[in-house]
């Protein structure tokens, strides 16, 4: 029996192809939405990738949620926490609303998925958590306070829990993107992409969100137990740690 994949965002972008990479390497795959139920029924029809929708920012349902993909295809094995949201202001205009919505998805959203499916893994002695963090939460980034919080918060999270989960069988590594080529960033002005973004990419362009799901698959695999606490920084050499 193949194992168990919850993708959160799962439906669109990275998350998309992440859902996709993990199907083609043998999973039982469950993606997860919050709010585009038009884009999770055509993601369905073209993959065959079931759709569950809930907002990882609600603790309650979360744990609905889970249950119900657990119900539909078993024990959750891996979980890729990779629902996010942005924001966007400098701090000065940032409002109490915009913080906490963030910090409510993108941080509080890792606790809310994991807290239920952590007990069911060390039961079993097996786990794989993958949170998607960002470059941003590694650097910090101009009007994204808000973001760049949480992600580095994700850090934070991931290193803590893995040595919790080591010992039961459980790793739990993160995975930081630069910018890479979805629908939302290719809608950027050409100009402002050209000429201020794509310089500052050693690489000289945007990444692949197939590229972030391979990353993915390599840390979900059942070889890579040895793997923990780790951060890849896949970002095309705009910035090290």
């Amino acid at each position: 029996m193949s194992r168990v994949a919850l993708v959160t965002g799962g439906s669109r972008g990275i998350g998309a192809a992440i859902s996709k990479a993990l199907k083609e390497a043998g999973y039982s795959v469950a993606a997860n939405y919050a709010g585009n139920d038009t884009a999770a029924a055509a993601f369905t029809e073209e993959t065959g990738i079931p759709t569950y929708k809930w907002s990882v920012a609600d603790y309650d349902a979360c744990a609905e949620g889970i249950a119900k993909v657990e119900a539909d295809l078993g024990p959750v094995d891996v979980l890729v926490n990779n629902a996010g949201i942005t924001r966007d202001a400098m701090f000065h205009k940032m409002t109490r609303e915009q913080w906490q919505e963030v910090m409510d998805t993108n941080l509080t959203g890792l606790f809310n998925m994991t807290h239920p499916v952590w007990p069911g893994m060390r039961n079993r002695k097996f786990g794989r958590v993958i949170n998607i963090s960002s470059i941003n939460g590694q650097k910090g980034q101009a009007g994204q306070a808000n973001y760049s919080s949480a992600k580095a918060g994700d850090l934070g999270f991931t290193k803590s829990l893995a040595q919790e989960g080591a010992r039961a069988g459980i790793t739990v590594n993160a995975i930081c993107p630069g910018y890479i080529g979805t629908e939302m960033v290719r809608a950027i002005d050409e100009k402002v992409l050209n000429e201020r973004i794509i310089p500052q990419i050693p690489v000289g362009r945007l990444g692949e969100p197939e590229e972030i799901a391979r990353c993915v698959v390599f840390l979900a695999d059942d070889n890579a137990g040895f793997i923990t606490g780790s951060t890849i920084s896949a970002n095309g050499a705009q910035f090290f740690v």
